[in-house]
């Protein structure tokens, strides 16, 4: 039996803080577990990527906030591992980021070494399955796993290394075989690396050329479910893609993507609108360091000044867009959903991006959990094809938040309100949290008052008291009125207002 071949030398460059690059690397979708990039972050990594192209230009992008190097050849020219690390750290560190570099056998054992330290670590050749034996098995990023091994005694990834192979595929099935091989120093899978046919690249010309991001990003969903198909007549999938984009004035820009998970049709729509937003934009207001010029990755005018970073245009227009299989492996297949569930996902996913080429990326958006007392707070609307990360987690407790049901419509602006008591005084609520008399009648947006059938409340809210420029005392009532609607009302600076209401 030929035994498992070891994996390369890999250099990951991590900037620790960026979101989607804290915690492990994980395995589900590895690299990158948790795929939480956003077009500003795409944007503000592009310096990073800059910066470690002057030592490699091979520069495979696996997230926003991380990026990794083969490292055979860099080391030999700048002498050794671990003066190429330093130059690294030195280059990055003038981006405005903090760096840890990592140094291991394997790109997962190499992120790991990333996470080693301030600065990261280098694993010398030979020593990655010593390094990784003593890393509690959640760094494989697998929830069940996770839970279930340390049950069994199994609490590091040495303990999982020492099991036989065939017993961890018969109990824990293909996932706890990737796992293995990465708790024993391995690639997760043998990649079979080999030079993409010409006719597996496909390619898109616009005539007039795009001014605009939304339609390139529109044809790129296209050209990759094209590109997908062909893979899968071949028997081939792709973990490595390249993106390359040719300007009007014949300059072309390219960039390399990684996702062991298998790019989908709008994971690659993604990484290039990210691209297209990142050579847009750079410190200064530049398309990318360094003079304008081929292959650096920053557009300019055919006039001969830089891209505004705000104008949403791609300077001169872009004629040509083309995608290359870079790396390619044995199609596994893919199994969808019982009830088709990816099917319908991949169809709304496509209308989404169709309106989003007519109207514009902010057009479309999704909701996404936050954390907050208010309504408002909870739910932050995120454009449709971004993973922003809301700034405020969802799963703290948040006393004094509203209790289930949720309201029905949650007004982007609160309506300006009036709720009387039975004499038409307002209704106003003490420093104890008691209300001067009982609700009677409301009047919401300036519309005619209505009687109050029922009332609960006031439940007081204090918030942020030791900032006295955003501390806020308030009281919320919920209303029931006489046409059968219910409303969340708040009382905040002697000013009602009503929030939201429920259906």
């Amino acid at each position: 039996m030929t035994p498992p071949r070891s994996p390369r030398r890999v250099l990951v460059v991590r900037c620790p803080g960026w979101p989607g690059a804290a915690g492990w690397p994980g395995i589900a979708g590895w690299p990158g577990a948790r795929d939480q990039e956003s077009a500003s972050g795409a944007r503000a990594f592009e310096q990073v990527v800059h910066a470690v192209e002057a030592f490699c230009p091979q520069v495979e992008v696996l997230r926003p906030g991380a990026c990794a190097i083969g490292v055979r050849g860099p080391a030999r020219y700048f002498g050794g591992e671990d003066e190429l690390a330093r130059k690294i750290a030195e280059a990055v560190r003038p981006c405005g980021f903090g760096c840890q570099v990592g140094v291991a056998d394997g790109l997962f054992a190499a992120e790991l070494a990333a996470l080693a330290g301030p600065a990261g670590r280098i694993v010398a050749p030979g020593e990655t399955p010593s390094f990784l034996a003593g890393h509690p098995v959640a760094v494989l990023g697998i929830t069940d796993l996770a839970d279930l091994l340390p049950l069994l005694g199994i609490r590091t990834l040495g303990d999982f290394a020492a099991l036989p192979a065939a017993e961890a595929v018969s109990r824990f099935g293909t996932r706890g075989e990737l796992a293995h091989r990465l708790a024993r120093g391995l690639d997760p899978r043998p990649l079979v690396p080999r030079p993409p046919a010409a006719d597996l690249s496909v390619r898109q010309e616009f005539d007039p050329p795009a001014g605009q991001a939304e339609p390139v990003v529109f044809a790129a969903k296209a050209l990759a479910d094209q590109m997908h198909d062909r893979l899968a007549a071949s028997g081939l999938a792709c973990v490595r893609l390249k993106v390359q984009v040719t300007c009007e004035d014949g300059r072309q820009i390219s960039r390399l993507w990684r996702h062991d998970g298998l790019l989908s049709g709008l994971a690659v729509a993604e990484r290039v609108r990210w691209q297209l937003d990142g050579w847009r934009t750079a410190p200064g207001g530049h398309g990318g360091p360094g003079p304008a010029g081929p292959g650096n990755g920053r557009p300019g005018r055919p006039d001969g000044r830089d891209a505004d970073p705000g104008d949403g245009v791609q300077p001169g227009g872009i004629t040509w867009l083309q995608l290359i299989p870079d790396q390619l492996v044995r199609a596994g297949g893919r199994q969808l959903g019982l009830w088709g569930d990816a099917v319908v996902s991949d169809r709304v996913a496509r209308a989404a991006l169709r309106v989003q080429a007519m109207l514009g990326h902010p057009a479309v958006t999704r909701p996404v959990p936050a954390g907050g007392r208010s309504p408002a707070e909870q739910v932050l609307l995120v454009p449709f094809g971004d993973h922003d990360v809301p700034r405020l987690p969802p799963d703290r407790p948040w006393p004094g938040q509203i209790p289930g049901p949720a309201p029905a419509t949650v007004f982007p602006v609160p309506l300006a309100a009036t709720v009387t008591d039975r004499s038409g005084q307002a209704v106003t609520v003490t420093g104890r949290a008691q209300e001067s008399a009982p609700p009677a009648r409301l009047s919401a947006d300036g519309q005619p008052a209505m009687a109050i059938l029922s009332w609960a409340g006031p439940w007081p809210v204090t918030e942020r008291w030791w900032d006295p420029a955003r501390a806020r005392r308030k009281a919320r009532f919920q209303l029931v009125t006489e046409d059968g609607r219910a409303w969340l009302a708040v009382l905040q600076d002697g000013r009602w207002l009503a929030e939201a209401s429920y259906d």
